[in-house]
């Protein structure tokens, strides 16, 4: 990772307030205080009690079409390879976070899908994707238990999973040895104010003031931009994941279809499904995708459990007569131009935000964290941070 020049610290009022104790506010907390900054976190939860907690842990390039996101996500990637590597106690990083570098597998279930997917990879490849091509009569090397009702796909070497929580919950605990607080079940009420430049955040416990405040509240980040009287059109999309009982190793990638990407990229609000099947290092299987936008409700959709099944047991027959022992559901922070929201708020000086990921914020939260830490510090971006700016959406809101 490049280095960070540290801060001076002349007050004990922190640098930074983060709202939000997920992956990215944890991430944006370990890099910043890395830097020298003196930071608190506070979150209305527990550590990655959000959307953090309802993750598969992807860390993908493979589903991101070339552009902004596409470019932080191999920004982020190889952060994510630095740190995988840091010694942590006994072990390091990595190991303690569960990070496999196993790779991904994307697969078309027919040739017109298929050469959709191979301009897909040669575009992608520009950025620094590696992507190797796998016919059909090779897809069982690849992925044993795999259908043979497939046209061929790509292995993605560079995708990797990691167990979020655990990645949330240890970053926070080096932030921790670097001198940070962190407030949790602390809802953010407001904030504080001097001339018109946030100077902190109020909740019904205390004042923080700080330097800066950073949102990385996740799904409800929009719901805190307003209260500081910014537009920040974050909104949550419901998906559900289900969980098979521990088994012998089946799957050796994530393996997903091709209209995975098409599903992602989406406007639509409705039940959209698409197969993504992974193991996991506890001999689970965890089956996803599902994106429907219905706000914040939690009631358990059926049909959307029953689709994500079928899927996969047409795309690994060998799981049809697998219990599932559980399903979860989360909502992903979906933004309407589904790039997310990283940077200072030129709305409020001394607002800064980090959000609006949707299902890739485990992935690019490394990446954006280095970008919010290089902006608060005055170094130089990584990378165009242009296309995140949090202006794009409009106006304040009226207060």
């Amino acid at each position: 990772m490049p280095d960070l020049p540290p801060s001076p610290r002349t007050s004990p009022t922190p640098d930074l307030v983060v709202v939000g104790a997920g992956i990215v506010g944890a991430a944006c907390a370990y890099y910043a205080t890395r830097a020298g900054l003196s930071v608190t976190v506070v979150d209305s939860g527990p550590i990655a009690g959000g959307t953090t907690g309802a993750g598969e842990g992807n860390i993908l390039v493979s589903d991101k079409e070339p552009g902004p996101e596409l470019d932080l996500a191999v920004l982020s990637n190889r952060q994510w390879r630095d740190l995988a590597a840091l010694p942590l106690d006994d072990t390091t990083f990595g190991r303690a976070v569960e990070l496999e570098t196993k790779g991904g597998l994307v697969v078309a279930t027919d040739q017109a899908t298929l050469d959709g997917l191979a301009r897909l990879v040669a575009a992608q490849r520009a950025p620094g994707i590696e992507a190797v091509a796998v016919p059909t009569d090779r897809l069982r090397d690849v992925e044993p238990h795999l259908t043979d009702d497939v046209a061929g796909g790509y292995r993605y070497p560079q995708d990797m999973q990691v167990q979020p929580m655990l990645a949330a919950a240890h970053l926070l605990r080096l932030a921790r040895r670097a001198g940070a607080t962190v407030l949790t079940h602390e809802p953010v009420t407001g904030f504080l104010r001097a001339g018109g430049r946030v100077t902190g955040v109020r909740t019904p416990r205390r004042d923080l003031p700080a330097g800066a405040v950073l949102n990385a509240a996740g799904t409800w980040a929009g719901q805190v931009a307003a209260l500081a009287g910014v537009t920040v059109p974050v909104a949550p999309r419901r998906g559900y994941i289900l969980v098979t009982e521990p088994l012998p190793p089946l799957v050796r990638h994530k393996v997903y279809l091709a209209d995975y990407v098409a599903d992602v990229a989406s406007d639509s609000a409705a039940l959209q499904t698409s197969t993504v099947v992974e193991g996991t290092r506890a001999g689970t299987v965890l089956i996803g995708a599902s994106r429907e936008r219905v706000g914040f409700d939690r009631t358990v959709s059926t049909p959307a459990l029953r689709r994500l099944a079928a899927g996969a047991v047409r795309l690994f027959p060998v799981l049809r007569d697998v219990a599932v022992i559980r399903a979860y559901r989360g909502f992903r922070p979906y933004c309407p131009d589904h790039l997310p929201v990283i940077g200072p708020d030129p709305r409020a000086p001394g607002l800064h935000h980090a959000c609006g990921h949707e299902g890739a914020g485990i992935g690019l939260s490394l990446g954006t964290a280095l970008l919010v830490t290089q902006g608060l510090t005055g170094q130089p971006p990584a990378l165009d941070v242009d296309p995140f700016r949090p202006d794009r959406f409009g106006p304040e809101v009226p207060r």
